[in-house]
């Protein structure tokens, strides 16, 4: 680990000439746009002087690239989660993590005839967002239609069940903590 951060701190020098020339920047108009001496610009191009954020950020911003490009930080992974889509009672469901741990977020498109309420209980804890189309929520005795933009939580230790409400599809986001674990939702910072 230590060769490799020895490594890119030893591209950076080279890294910074090598931009400054393809500008077509003097040292003395970088020293000028930076505020570091003409003679320490030097030294860092060259690798005699060891570089650090004080230095490095002034040049970042100074030659309005991100700090990653000036230490050749290696590309950043593809983040998209690839998870094939499960078909369960006419639904469409699409499994937006990947760990099995821990609360699980999902997307899910259920057919306007997945309207016949059958409620459940399990271990849980649940919040759904209506992404478009109207979902019937019912838990216990409370029968609810949401509509695109609103969201709700509940326990699902209670009898719920969730579906269209006959008229068309709906898709929503679930996110759904096996053990409980609910989500903290803040409309307004903390002390307003």
């Amino acid at each position: 680990m230590a060769n490799d951060d020895d490594a890119v701190l030893a591209s950076v020098g080279p890294r910074l000439r090598a931009l400054r020339n393809r500008r077509g920047t003097t040292l003395t108009e970088l020293a000028q746009a930076t505020g570091i001496s003409i003679s320490t610009l030097s030294r860092l191009e060259s690798g005699e002087r060891r570089p650090n954020l004080e230095l490095l950020l002034p040049l970042a911003r100074a030659y309005q690239v991100p700090l990653d490009e000036l230490v050749g930080a290696p590309p950043v992974g593809d983040p998209r989660v690839r998870l094939k889509p499960i078909r369960r009672a006419g639904s469409t469901i699409v499994p937006l993590t990947q760990h099995p741990g821990g609360p699980q977020a999902f997307k899910m498109i259920i057919p306007a005839t997945r309207c016949e309420p059958e409620l459940r209980t399990h271990e849980g804890y649940e919040w759904l967002y209506v992404l478009s189309g109207r979902l019937r929520l019912m838990i216990s005795e409370h029968d609810t239609v949401l509509r695109a933009g609103e969201a709700a939580e509940f326990n699902t230790r209670l009898p719920h069940w969730f579906g269209s409400t006959g008229e068309a599809p709906v898709e929503i986001l679930s996110l759904f903590g096996a053990q409980g674990e609910r989500v903290h939702v803040r409309t307004k910072p903390r002390g307003a």
